[in-house]
């Protein structure tokens, strides 16, 4: 009978120790990829986006986009227009609640 108390406590001290042993190793993979350089892919993947930011910004819209993009757009929106009704559609709405 103590026997049998003795490995069900152990059987639960056994559930801890693993639930928090998992939870530790977790938290330190997880500060361990923050503080080490990122893989060269990834770093690359960062990086093109940046660069589409910036991109981005300077043009004031879409990068590399052509008269065809410019003119299917103005298209697209006069036909929300006359769907929807009046309003600004490159914005996002603004809602009010009372």
């Amino acid at each position: 009978m103590i026997l049998r108390q003795i490995l069900r406590l152990s059987s639960l001290f056994r559930s801890a120790v693993s639930i928090h042993v998992r939870r530790n190793i977790g938290l330190s993979a997880i500060v361990f990829n923050k503080t080490k350089e990122l893989d060269p892919v990834q770093k690359l993947f960062l990086d093109k986006i940046r660069e589409y930011n910036t991109k981005s910004k300077q043009a004031g819209g879409p990068v590399d986009a052509g008269p065809d993009f410019q003119k299917d757009m103005n298209e697209s929106l006069a036909r929300l227009q006359r769907a929807y009704g009046e309003g600004d559609l490159t914005k996002f709405p603004e809602f009010k609640f009372e």
